[in-house]
């Protein structure tokens, strides 16, 4: 006989107790926890439904066998730039971001630009077979071998793909199915981690690609327990907003692949079209010596980004000013704060103080730090940098500057946008030495923001 208990969960974040709160202890929201009766087995039950693979011997590490992985182009460039150079036999990939940014058309494209000739098995629980086909109609998509599968129940989706054998599954989206054999509203916790690892099941013992949608929560994060991005093999997610026409996608994970990678894309008539050109994407149409504003370089995976950061600081209208961003981490701007009101004098502690990535990219790379502190001084003071100038460099609490990793792909990238000068901490003249295909850039070396100040406002 199976034991049952009854769990709650949040409807937020999916964090699963085992009594009601009031709070979530997960995301902090108020009145979100509700009750989920949950079956488990029996201590003298045998089962196997939560195991991932068909393998059950134990081996050493050099008796392992290799397993040869193909992989097979999704017919869109940059999306194999996020795969690791196509999609992975076998692979699970969870698909996130804010409603309408695009994840069922990138999806819909992708499926039928997919380089495997077979059937492709578009499974969907939101939408009908019709509104799939005004969409398809949208996008100009005509193909035969997309096949769509409008059902919530798991184990008939699993008869349909032992079945059919299709060369590719999309799920749209992983909290609209259920399975009998749990109890529990489609998108609790059970019924999730229940139809995630059936999925993984059948993707690793068909070697059939599988790619899942997954909704996101007020914060921005992908919605029901993080057990699910530790079951898949690759996680991607959409950044920004949903109000401009480019979409940015990156990739949290992939064991296929390099992560944090970054694809760019232009929502048009046609759905979503790659863009080639992404940092004269993110520094287009910048304004020219104006106060506040810097270009810097981040880098996303393996590749290099010239960004703008501005910064705006204006005196308070509160008992406490605030400290507002979008892009870098909060934290960090703070400290980066602290230090520049350390040895300049600006008198930050009156001032609010706003820092924003242009294109609604996060970055996290330590080499934009004097970036961020040229610009607060530059919006305090009112006097723009010099033109066409890329500045770089980690700053230490005391005001000095660290060296940067990935030099010469940062200024080779930021040379093809018309940048001639660029600022580096003076431990860097070694790697530039060294760089053969240097072009004619102008190289200020400086060992601290004090002497950056001096040389970025003369």
């Amino acid at each position: 006989m199976a034991n049952k208990k009854t769990t709650f969960f949040c409807k937020e974040c999916g964090t699963e107790t085992s009594g009601w709160m009031g709070k979530c202890p997960g995301c902090g929201m108020w009145n979100t926890l509700v009750d989920s009766e949950t079956v488990t087995a029996s201590p003298k039950q045998k089962t196997d439904r939560y195991s991932w693979t068909e393998s059950s011997e134990t081996v050493r590490l050099k008796d392992a066998g290799k397993e040869d992985y193909l992989r097979v182009s999704s017919g869109i460039s940059e999306l194999d730039l996020l795969f690791g150079g196509g999609i992975t036999s076998g692979s699970v990939t969870l698909v996130g971001g804010e409603p309408g940014i695009g994840k069922s058309t990138i999806l819909l494209q992708l499926a039928d630009s997919y380089k495997d000739p077979g059937t492709v098995l578009y499974v969907s629980g939101e939408e009908s077979p019709a509104q799939i086909k005004m969409r398809a109609d949208r996008l100009g998509i005509d193909n035969d071998r997309i096949v769509i599968c409008a059902q919530t129940n798991f184990d008939n989706i699993a008869k349909e793909i032992l079945d059919m054998h299709p060369v590719l599954c999309i799920v749209d989206s992983i909290q609209t199915l259920y399975c009998e054999n749990v109890t529990g509203t489609p998108g609790s916790v059970s019924q999730a981690k229940e139809v995630t690892s059936g999925l993984v099941r059948i993707a690793k013992s068909n070697s059939l690609p599988v790619i899942v949608v997954g909704h996101v929560t007020k914060e921005g994060s992908i919605a029901g327990p993080k057990t699910i991005e530790h079951m898949v093999d690759t996680v991607l997610y959409f950044e920004g907003d949903n109000t401009g026409n480019y979409r940015i996608l990156r990739s949290v994970k992939n064991r296929f692949g390099k992560s944090n990678e970054l694809a760019f894309f232009e929502m048009r008539e046609s759905g979503l079209c790659a863009v080639d050109s992404s940092s004269a994407l993110l520094v287009t149409g910048r304004p020219q010596m104006s106060p506040g504003s810097c270009l810097t370089s981040t880098m996303e995976g393996g590749r290099p980004l010239t960004i703008e950061i501005q910064a705006l600081a204006a005196d308070t209208g509160y008992g406490n000013p605030q400290r507002m961003t979008s892009g870098p981490d909060r934290n960090r701007v703070s400290m980066l704060l602290a230090v520049t009101e350390k040895i300049f004098k600006l008198n930050l502690g009156v001032k609010d103080c706003f820092i924003n990535v242009i294109g609604g990219l996060r970055i996290t790379d330590p080499a934009c730090d004097l970036a961020i502190v040229s610009a607060v001084i530059s919006s305090v003071r009112g006097i723009a940098v010099r033109p066409n100038t890329l500045i770089l460099g980690e700053v230490g609490l005391t005001g000095e500057l660290r060296p940067v990793s990935g030099i010469t792909k940062r200024i080779h990238e930021a040379e093809r946008i018309g940048i001639t000068r660029v600022f580096l901490p003076g431990s860097c003249k070694d790697s530039i030495a060294s760089d053969k295909d240097r072009g004619r850039c102008e190289y200020i070396f400086v060992d601290n923001i004090s002497e950056a100040s001096d040389m970025l406002f003369a």
